[in-house]
């Protein structure tokens, strides 16, 4: 009897040192648990992200996804620019130079004018924005705001008297013109070989590629309208995508999404949640 009782208070203080123990282990991970969520994991910055509209665009054009982020807690509006046909600027609002991932949005007042003017007028604002003492900005152009802000690149390509382009996001931009070429390639051969039929557009890109820098990471977005179409319903899908190849021999990181449905019409891409994600992740994560 003896020999039992002492049995089982040794069995006992097992039990108890190994549910010390256990307790030990859940505190320590409740404790590492708190301590990783107070750490912060987007941190943000004060580099301006420029949004230019596409042919015939107004405030509406990037003024919802810019709400919507601003929503989200992912970027803040601080500056509205209005380039006026002759280049002259309207600037509302004043950079605040806080971390606050801050956005610029562009709007042209001849808003169906050509891509060579959007260019010129792009590079008048970049190189306000230099005086202003920012140093670094993104690029986001939705349509020929993208065409435009890739022509600036290639043309342009890092001047002294703008900030430098540090990503660059094109949404649904025409780069091949509206030349269709999914009847002679797919997807995945263009993006190895570039467009098997080369708009004057195209061909531009390609004689300036060399100005571009190559450190510029670029993500091209493009959408169709279901899953066998070859097109946005106004931007050919090869199209939208036809710079990938040229870019990522010339050693630039790029990156592409294709969008399917309804909210991945031309005009829509803007206004498309899944959008927005990709547009945020790509430049503040």
């Amino acid at each position: 009897m003896k020999k039992f009782f002492l049995f089982l208070l040794g069995f006992m203080a097992l039990i108890t040192l190994a549910a010390c123990g256990n307790k030990t282990a859940e505190d320590t991970t409740k404790t590492q648990t708190t301590t990783s969520k107070a750490q912060p994991t987007n941190p943000k910055s004060d580099v301006p992200t420029v949004f230019i509209h596409g042919y015939g665009g107004t405030i509406n054009s990037f003024g919802g996804m810019i709400q919507r982020l601003t929503t989200d807690g992912k970027t803040k509006k601080e500056v509205l620019i209005t380039v006026q046909p002759d280049g002259t600027l309207q600037v509302d609002g004043e950079l605040s130079k806080r971390k606050d991932n801050p956005s610029i949005q562009v709007l042209f007042v001849a808003n169906k004018d050509n891509e060579w003017n959007q260019t010129e007028w792009i590079y008048g604002v970049l190189k306000y924005l230099k005086q202003q003492g920012v140093d670094q900005v993104n690029l986001v152009g939705h349509s020929m705001g993208g065409v435009s802000s890739l022509r600036y690149l290639t043309t342009y390509g890092q001047p002294n008297d703008a900030p430098t382009i540090k990503k660059f996001v094109s949404i649904g931009a025409p780069f091949n013109d509206f030349t269709d070429t999914a009847n002679e390639q797919s997807v995945d051969e263009l993006l190895q070989n570039g467009p098997s039929e080369l708009a004057s557009r195209y061909v531009d890109y390609r004689d300036g590629v060399g100005n571009v820098p190559s450190r510029v990471p670029i993500l091209l977005l493009a959408g169709k309208l279901k899953e066998q179409a070859t097109s946005d319903g106004t931007v050919p899908l090869n199209s939208a995508l036809a710079t990938y190849s040229l870019l990522k021999a010339h050693g630039n990181p790029i990156e592409y999404q294709i969008f399917t449905g309804a909210n991945a019409q031309h005009s829509q891409l803007h206004e498309n949640r899944q959008v927005d994600q990709a547009v945020a992740n790509f430049l503040w994560k």
